[in-house]
């Protein structure tokens, strides 16, 4: 079991950079998935990035080459850092986590981005 905190949210404008943190409740060196999704009302929930323990990252197409993932396994942490930041990546971010590789079962509470100038 492990229980996910999300912080970092806030209110940016076009172009600016964020950096999202995850803190967890015990360590996470074991856990073979942790990730990143975020959630627009009306909209089907993405998965934004992910990484692996051993440090293999995958991007959704929207995200490449503006944001990367990265955790720290000393401080049981994660996070998403977010540069050039557009409007349409203004929604609720989640972290997760899928410690045997099946399923994503350890949602935060979120934390909001919104992008607007």
């Amino acid at each position: 079991q492990v229980q996910l905190v999300e912080s970092g949210g806030g209110l940016v404008q076009p172009g600016g950079s964020l950096r999202l943190s995850c803190t967890a409740s015990r360590n996470i060196f074991t856990i073979y998935l942790m990730g990143w999704f975020r959630q627009t009302p009306g909209k089907q929930r993405e998965l934004v990035a992910q990484i692996r323990s051993g440090g293999i990252t995958t991007y959704a197409d929207s995200v490449k080459d503006r944001f990367t993932i990265f955790r720290d396994n000393t401080k049981n942490s994660l996070y998403l850092q977010m540069n050039n930041l557009k409007p349409e990546d203004t929604a609720v971010y989640y972290c997760n986590a899928d410690p045997g590789g099946s399923s994503w079962d350890y949602w935060g509470q979120g934390t909001q981005v919104t992008v607007s100038s």
